[in-house]
């Protein structure tokens, strides 16, 4: 039986080193987490250091953790006991959101162009890997007065780059296409490029595929209910001027060539056909599923779509993480709960077969959620599976937080800075060994 733990002195002595070891913010966090979380006597083991709390150091994972802190600009690796295992030296580059560590042990980071024509938040302008000493391997710039990089990549199996992208389309456009607003728009797009010649070799674009219902003498009038593989030009034009869908992460599935795109201000996740090429994908035909460019499926908020079935999960999204393995068929979320004031870790069961029907149930299974009161961050922040089981959460102004499928605290790393994700990396990772560190 699980209970709380019950030794006065120990209670004590913790609150004592918390008022001496922690910020304010510190020791509110832990005390509180402290009377809320059960753990077994027998098993807990507290230990405290200025960026450390071991809740359970029995149930921690043993591993390393890359994180990307935009505050500080800085790339490292941590071991769980905050120790720096390795620093990416950035001189006067400025980090652009995504920064992951490759199995040859280079560093695929998006950074950002100085004096940039479309400075939306999470612009990069720039991608490059960067070796160990951070010296530049190569490196891509996409940045005019037209379109930007922005916040994530991802390396195909093949060796292309998917990046995501926003291109600017005048108020001339913008009104035409049948938006409300009166300013240009930024709709999102991704990218693929061959490396070596960096030749984009695919492309995909929102503005291929939208639909309003506001003006009918407009371009794009229809009903948005009845045409759920569309995207609403409207939805979400009363957020930040012009950014009218602020996509933040993406993820590819090897396995079916599929695309998943985490859209923030429409608190969803697209998924797209890879295998069309670019003709087919800027149309509604062609392609595995023999729907073009059009969303193949859609989760997280029907009212986006004005669907008047199924329950809304998201409210503002990061990180899609595509599981592996076991898991193979699951995906993580982290849903910023921005106007709740309350984040939530989602692990979805995908459908295996997709379907998206207007006044359907398109939304997919929970098998697994995390809530706590301590755990909220408007921004950024994402969650991955360890191989225990456990879940590395980043809350994004806050650090790491580590917690087990019985939704135990276990670990948490805290420190001052604004964090894009935590990943985890075994110890004989073969990125990790790539990097020939002197431990």
């Amino acid at each position: 039986m699980r209970k709380k733990l019950n030794y006065p002195f120990i209670y004590s002595l913790l609150t004592v080193l918390l008022i001496m070891a922690c910020s304010k913010k510190e020791s509110i966090r832990i005390q509180s987490i402290e009377v809320i979380e059960e753990v077994d006597t027998v098993e807990t083991e507290v230990n405290i250091s200025n960026e450390v709390t071991f809740f359970n150091a029995t149930n921690v994972v043993d591993n390393y953790v890359l994180i990307n802190d935009a505050a500080s600009n800085s790339v490292f690796i941590i071991d769980k006991n905050g120790n720096h295992i390795h620093d990416w030296p950035l001189g006067s580059e400025r980090l652009g959101n995504d920064a992951f560590l490759l199995p040859n042990g280079k560093l695929l980071a998006m950074l950002e162009v100085e004096n940039p024509s479309i400075g939306l938040g999470g612009f990069g302008g720039k991608l490059q890997l960067l070796n160990k000493n951070g010296s530049v391997d190569w490196s891509f710039e996409y940045a005019s007065e037209k379109h930007i990089l922005h916040h994530d990549a991802e390396m195909l199996p093949n060796g292309n780059i998917i990046i995501q992208i926003w291109e600017k389309r005048s108020i001339e456009d913008a009104q035409q296409a049948g938006y409300i607003g009166d300013t240009a728009v930024f709709p999102d797009g991704i990218i693929e490029i061959e490396p070596n010649t960096k030749e984009i070799v695919w492309e995909w674009h929102v503005w291929d595929h939208i639909i309003q219902d506001h003006d009918s003498v407009k371009e794009n009038f229809g009903s948005i209910n009845e045409n759920p593989q569309l995207i609403d030009l409207n939805y979400a034009a009363d957020e930040l001027a012009g950014d009218i869908t602020h996509a933040n992460g993406l993820a590819y599935d090897s396995v079916n060539d599929l695309i998943y795109l985490s859209v923030n201000f429409f608190s969803e996740i697209w998924v797209i056909d890879h295998s069309t090429n670019t003709a087919e994908a800027s149309s509604n035909l062609g392609g595995d599923y023999n729907k073009g460019g059009d969303l193949i499926y859609r989760f997280g908020n029907p009212t986006a779509y004005k669907n008047t079935v199924g329950q809304r999960l998201f409210h503002n999204n990061h990180y899609p993480n595509l599981l592996k393995g076991d898991d193979l068929g699951n995906i993580l979320v982290y849903s910023n709960g921005a106007e709740l004031e309350q984040s939530t870790v989602y692990e979805l069961k995908l459908p295996e077969e997709f379907t998206l029907e207007p006044n359907s149930d398109n939304e997919p299974d929970v098998v697994w959620s995390f809530e706590h009161p301590d755990l909220f961050a408007p921004k950024v922040s994402g969650a991955e599976k360890l191989p225990n089981g456990n879940i590395l959460i980043t809350e994004g102004d806050f650090g790491l937080w580590e917690v087990t499928q019985e939704k135990e605290i276990v670990w948490q790393y805290q420190k001052n800075g604004f964090y894009w994700r935590g990943y985890g990396f075994d110890k004989n990772d073969p990125a990790i060994i790539s990097l020939e560190l002197e431990l």
